[in-house]
């Protein structure tokens, strides 16, 4: 009886269901009982944008980001407390490699939770993933060493991940005509995560001395000056985690033998026409090897290099504006700070919910990316003489830049994010995105560091002939933007066949 039912409950079903295109309707096999076929019943059945769905994609992203960047703005002031760095011109260097930790430890192991998310689904990698930021995330804001700290935020990240696979399930459960839609979601609150988690950190930090009559320095707050901000990131967390218990699996897994598999493929093969077939043998010969699949490996590869731009650049722009003037920064308070970014994530949202998808719809992914990027150069190089201004024209100024900057670096990351996930067959987006949160992961590991130490020798050369003080600093990260604006090329860039400009 169980092996009945278990036979009745895989057994194909061959319905006929309009493509996202609007053309006309074939034969298409689903399977009772698969989550990823019941997802795709429903995109055939409704045409329209998956609100709901999108809703998981946006807050599953937003609680990844915002654990990442809610120390910048704190982490000046918590490694001056800490007592670790003998010189004040020294805290960048080991604010560096507390902002490196996490990314070494997502380095390690998101290949690993990407096939883990190819296997066993996308929701089990995510709930977890939510789960440890709720538990580290709260233990890094009870940080009582430096070393406590690092470890925290390295086991943090090692645990966490769910952005991959987030990736995946982001075009899984909309129709083709929706992916730049969904993911533009992800990049979106990502920037927005990127963005909330610093100005939540300026805002929150240091209660007793910002909120004397609400947070005395004998409370528990008043010992522990940087756990508000993370108790709350922790809450939100914890909040998602529990939603994500209505959140539907994407990943199909078709319980039928190899023989039946064989007949349904028959059993489809006079309902392809030729065209699709050959896409078919395509996906099969690339399923071989993740890594000899080009369009895929330099898509990924430029995201390592933006990535490690726009990493470097967080580190660097708070470490930057809170530093005192005569070093070549803005000598602004973390709240001076906090507000700035988070001006700027109200413009991302704005941004990438009604201006990118139409951006995207004229100049597809690359033209989009490659404008932006010639963009960033001049706006970074107008970073170093902010520091000659004065109120109010710093402020209106900084705002500009900053809001018009991260507009520019999500576009290119959206479009990434594009070329990566149309250049796998679904079974194999899981592994497809862990390999990119790789790869992207340890240039983002290397960027903090990196950043806080050219940081803190830039800061020691004031009167250099060459590009003195914080000039070298915004020099090398428009270096840095070049190379990758270079990579976004022919003959380096490959892209998958939608995309050829050809």
């Amino acid at each position: 009886m169980e092996e009945e039912a278990e036979q009745s409950s895989s057994a194909p079903l061959l319905e006929t269901k309009a493509t996202a295109g609007g053309a006309n309707g074939r034969g298409v096999v689903y399977f009772e009982g698969c989550p990823g076929c019941a997802v795709d019943r429903r995109k055939a059945a409704s045409p329209g944008i998956p609100y709901g769905n999108f809703l998981y994609v946006w807050i599953v992203t937003l609680c990844t980001a915002l654990p990442i960047s809610s120390l910048f703005p704190f982490l000046y002031f918590m490694i001056r407390d800490l007592h670790v760095a003998k010189r004040t011109e020294d805290i960048g260097f080991y604010a560096g490699f507390v902002g490196a930790s996490f990314m070494l430890g997502r380095c390690l192991t998101s290949t690993a939770w990407g096939m883990a998310a190819d296997r066993i689904g996308r929701k089990p990698v995510v709930v977890f993933g939510i789960f440890s930021v709720v538990v580290f995330n709260t233990l890094f804001g009870l940080s009582v060493s430096y070393w406590m700290a690092i470890a925290t935020r390295f086991l943090l990240g090692a645990l966490n991940g769910l952005l991959g696979p987030i990736k995946a399930y982001a075009i899984e459960v909309c129709r083709p005509e929706h992916e730049a839609l969904a993911l533009s979601l992800v990049s979106t609150a990502w920037g927005i995560g990127l963005i909330i988690g610093p100005a939540l950190g300026g805002y929150l930090a240091l209660p007793a001395e910002k909120f004397p009559n609400v947070f005395s320095p004998d409370s528990f707050f008043g010992r522990f000056p940087y756990f508000l901000p993370c108790l709350c990131t922790s809450v939100f967390a914890a909040a998602v985690l529990i939603s994500c218990i209505w959140m539907p699996e994407t990943l199909h897994k078709h319980k039928v033998s190899e023989t039946g598999n064989r007949s349904i493929e028959t059993l489809e093969a006079p309902l392809l026409d030729p065209k699709e077939k050959v896409q078919q043998n395509g996906s099969l010969e690339s399923k071989k090897s993740l890594l000899r699949n080009w369009p895929l490996m330099s898509s990924i590869i430029i995201y390592c290099v933006f990535s490690f731009h726009d990493m470097a650049y967080t580190e660097v722009f708070s470490l930057w504006a809170e530093s005192d003037k005569k070093y070549g920064g803005l000598s602004l308070s973390s709240e001076n700070v906090g507000q700035v970014l988070a001006v700027t994530g109200v413009s991302l949202l704005v941004y990438q919910l009604f201006i990118y998808p139409r951006i995207n719809k004229v100049l597809g992914p690359i033209k989009a990316s490659r404008i932006a990027a010639i963009l960033c150069i001049p706006i970074l190089s107008s970073y170093p003489y902010m520091t000659y201004l004065s109120e109010p024209g710093l402020s209106i100024l900084l705002n500009i830049a900053s809001v018009i900057k991260n507009n520019l670096a999500v576009t290119i990351i959206t479009g990434t994010f594009l070329l990566q996930n149309n250049a796998v067959p679904q079974d194999q987006r899981g592994a497809a995105n862990g390999l990119s949160m790789t790869g992207m992961s340890f240039f983002k590991a290397v960027a903090p560091a990196g950043a806080g130490i050219v940081f803190s020798w830039a800061q020691k050369r004031q009167h250099a002939y060459f590009f003195p003080g914080d000039q070298m600093v915004f020099f090398l990260l428009n270096v840095v933007e070049l190379l990758g604006l270079i990579l976004l090329f022919k003959p380096f860039l490959a892209v998958p066949e939608q995309y050829d400009e050809h």
